[in-house]
């Protein structure tokens, strides 16, 4: 699946690790430089105070006397930061970049308060040259690797989150995010290894046996997968997407009673997650249950992020029922999701067809031929779909 843009949903899944770690901390008072006007020593003062908001009108004065002293926007970004103005500090820390300063920690501080606003794609470069300077540091490094993972360049956030991993193995929380990493990566070795090392410290953990699932699932470890999502139900029957994974893999198998089942306990968990109700009505439709069909279809289609699979399954029920009009309408919805999809286009085909529009037909039945049918998707794929919040 491709990597989301930089969404409220790719920050959510840095930050649900609770992954922001104790160690990564703005730039201590012992590190601001004394700017060179008396009047710096009263904003120092503030600072190692803890005086923040004193601190910044303070150097806000020193700034309006001495616009290019550098220190003095550095640690004014600071101060501001310590309020929680990020948007503030930001400005600031890029003036002091600018004019030329060397206070130490500017660049991750900006880094950091760029990541703190959601800007992960801003945040690279900064945090970059922050790692580049102090090679050792685990700071820079785990959250750079966060700001990759939360834009979706994996495959560059797994070297940084290793190496966080590495100076600080006992962390379960960064250990999911590289597990995660890993997954979305397609490097499924490396995060059931990842998986082991967390399950060691949370035996019961329901997310890594999710995780663990979904990486056998992509290395065709079907039984291993349902065995791992099975353990992650029985651990937290209420987590999200829980039940929606154990009843994927049920679908995939063709066993659409026990995905059916699982699927509605995902509904009751998280109602109208419009995957679950796709999956459930085609079950539905596999078990000859065509007015249950009908009615979690027509839920999936009102579902916000409905699935083309769903636009299809409804056609198919209201075509069975006579409904042609309303079933082509679906079937072409279904195409402008998808204009890849072989089961819309063959589907409509099939329409035209008993409805003696011939030509119409054999367009479409071209366009099916033409394509290649996709094989099932994996479960990590499914879920990298944010569910409702």
């Amino acid at each position: 699946m491709k990597a989301d843009p930089v969404t409220e949903a790719s920050i959510y899944r840095v930050s649900q690790w609770g992954v922001l770690l104790a160690s990564v901390l703005l730039c201590a008072p012992s590190c601001l430089l004394s700017a060179q006007a008396i009047s710096s020593e009263q904003a120092l003062t503030f600072a190692r105070q803890g005086d923040w908001k004193h601190a910044a009108a303070a150097w806000q004065q020193v700034l309006e006397r001495n616009p290019r002293d550098a220190s003095a926007s550095a640690n004014l970004g600071l101060a501001l930061a310590r309020e929680r103005d990020y948007p503030g500090a930001v400005k600031a820390y890029r003036r002091a970049l600018q004019l030329g300063s060397h206070v130490q920690g500017l660049q991750l501080n900006l880094g950091l308060a760029l990541f703190r606003q959601g800007q992960l794609e801003q945040a690279v470069e900064p945090l970059k040259a922050a790692a580049a300077a102090d090679p050792a540091s685990v700071q820079p490094r785990a959250l750079l690797g966060m700001s990759y993972y939360g834009i979706g360049r994996f495959g560059e956030a797994i070297p940084y989150l290793r190496f966080a991993v590495d100076k600080s193995p006992e962390n379960p929380e960064i250990r999911g995010v590289l597990a995660q990493a890993c997954l979305a990566a397609k490097q499924y070795n490396c995060t059931l290894e990842e998986y082991r090392q967390i399950v060691l410290i949370h035996p019961d953990s329901a997310q890594a046996h999710m995780l663990a699932g979904e990486a056998m699932d992509g290395l065709n470890r079907s039984a291993d997968a349902i065995a791992e999502f099975q353990a992650a139900v029985k651990a937290a029957p209420s987590e999200p997407n829980v039940h929606f994974g154990l009843g994927y893999l049920y679908w995939k198998q063709h066993r659409y009673q026990e995905a059916a089942a699982e699927l509605r306990l995902e509904l009751e968990n998280v109602p109208n997650q419009a995957q679950a109700l796709a999956y459930l009505g085609d079950a539905e439709i596999k078990l000859e249950q065509q007015a249950q069909a009908a009615a979690d279809l027509e839920r999936a289609v009102k579902a916000p992020g409905a699935l083309r699979m769903a636009w299809v399954d409804l056609g198919i029920v209201l075509a069975g029922e006579g409904k042609n009009e309303e079933a082509a309408t679906d079937f072409h919805r279904a195409i402008e999701l998808d204009p890849n999809m072989v089961d819309a286009h063959w589907r409509l085909a099939r329409l035209y067809l008993a409805e003696g529009k011939k030509r119409e037909a054999q367009a479409e039945f071209a366009k099916a031929s033409a394509l290649h049918r996709k094989e099932d998707a994996t479960l990590a794929s499914q879920l990298a779909v944010p569910s409702p919040q």
